[in-house]
């Protein structure tokens, strides 16, 4: 049943995705962003965790869930260092994901040829 929850809450974040794509003149960077914000609102309001609780995976790998880590980590980091936290603990959080983009963009590029869209 944990995968079915996953597919579901996953899929559901993914057709939020797509309708904000298909159906506003949203950017797909502005989508970005609107999602990583409105994963960092969600955990800082307590509602994102019963999601990742329920769906795991399906929740936690969408771009909701890297707002989800941000949020999370800097409100464990207050807790434990203060104000300076909020400031460190996101990007503590989340170091692993992000030099793991670093890295694996760095080498795909180096590998293919990356061109412009025009």
């Amino acid at each position: 049943m944990d995968y079915v929850w996953a597919f579901v809450i996953g899929g559901g974040i993914c057709v939020i995705g797509q309708l904000l794509l298909s159906l506003t003149r949203l950017t797909p960077a502005r989508i970005l962003v609107v999602f990583v914000t409105v994963g960092v609102v969600l955990s800082a309001l307590g509602l994102y965790e019963p999601l990742v609780e329920l769906a795991g995976a399906g929740a936690t790998v969408p771009l909701t869930g890297f707002g989800y880590s941000l949020g999370k980590g800097a409100i464990e980091a207050v807790g434990e260092k203060g104000v300076i936290g909020a400031f460190t603990g996101g990007i503590t959080a989340t170091a692993g994901g992000i030099a793991a983009a670093i890295v694996f963009g760095y080498l795909f590029a180096m590998i293919f040829t990356p061109k412009t869209k025009m």
